[in-house]
């Protein structure tokens, strides 16, 4: 199985509550953040407008990369695992 974040499918179960969730996409992609010395934490959900705030953290602060790896790595695995997401938001400390 390809657990590449541009290839998960849908492992939430719909009973799941939306932290559950997020902890499984993020236990997805924070390998691939990892292995460039980067990281990520989860810092918040609005569930009413579908906003998940995530602060970036190790070699992905200031990286020149790490808008592309917000939007097409951790939002796109985001968006897949859950449809009710309509955005993530970086925030700094």
């Amino acid at each position: 199985m390809d657990n590449s974040p541009n290839n998960q499918s849908q492992n939430s179960k719909p009973n799941e509550q939306p932290n559950e969730r997020i902890a499984k996409v993020i236990q997805q992609v924070r390998p691939f953040l990892q292995v460039d010395g980067g990281d990520l934490e989860f810092v918040h959900y609005d569930e009413e407008h579908g906003v998940i705030e995530i602060r970036l953290t190790g070699n992905c602060v200031g990286c020149a990369m790490s808008v592309m790896t917000l939007r097409a790595g951790i939002e796109a695995a985001f968006l897949r695992a859950m449809p009710e997401i309509k955005r993530i938001e970086s925030v700094s400390a």
